[in-house]
């Protein structure tokens, strides 16, 4: 169909006569393969896939430029405010909250009960109103406990605990000080 200036006003490929295999009613073209494009195929043997198999890779982990994985094994349970108020669930605790940009109140205290912690959050139940309450790790300032708390993390090989002895003697330098 014409627009009386020579143009065919057909837009849609489908008006052409269906959408061939490739190039939408436009004359079938065949890659034409770069020097790089041609170092790099390979022969298919029969029955194999054209698509190259990628490494089963766990998450966290590197390729090397040779195809092998590098897997990190994490250490043990690193010392994070999270996993310190995990050791201490069922514990009584005060939470010092600040709120920027707050016109009602710029910090707020809120006492409870642990019951879990995550890494962006913590959740607390007051035991008297049995409120319960999902607070962000993002506003913590601090937290205080009524008594002792459970604490460990390893250093150096060496697992670090509440339970651990202080050491009281000064730390000698390697290095004498001198002049």
């Amino acid at each position: 169909m014409s627009n009386g200036y020579g143009y065919n006003t057909a837009v849609s490929p489908a008006s052409t006569g269906g959408f061939p295999a490739y190039g939408y009613g436009f004359p079938q073209q065949q890659p034409v393969p770069t020097p790089f494009q041609m170092q790099m195929q390979t022969p298919l043997v029969a029955g194999a896939s054209a698509q190259m198999a990628l490494p089963n890779v766990p998450s966290g982990s590197f390729v090397t430029p040779a195809g092998g994985n590098v897997v990190t094994v994490p250490a043990s349970e690193e010392s994070y405010v999270e996993n310190i108020l995990r050791m201490n669930r069922g514990k009584m605790a005060t939470f010092y909250m600040t709120y920027e940009n707050n016109r009602e109140w710029n910090a707020k205290v809120f006492r409870g009960v642990i019951e879990a912690a995550g890494r962006d959050h913590i959740i607390i139940s007051d035991p008297s109103t049995g409120m319960r309450y999902l607070l962000l790790t993002l506003n913590l300032d601090y937290v205080t406990f009524d008594g002792p708390i459970n604490y460990e993390y390893t250093f150096n090989g060496v697992t670090i605990s509440n339970n651990t002895a202080l050491n009281t003697t000064p730390a000698t330098s390697a290095l004498p000080l001198g002049r």
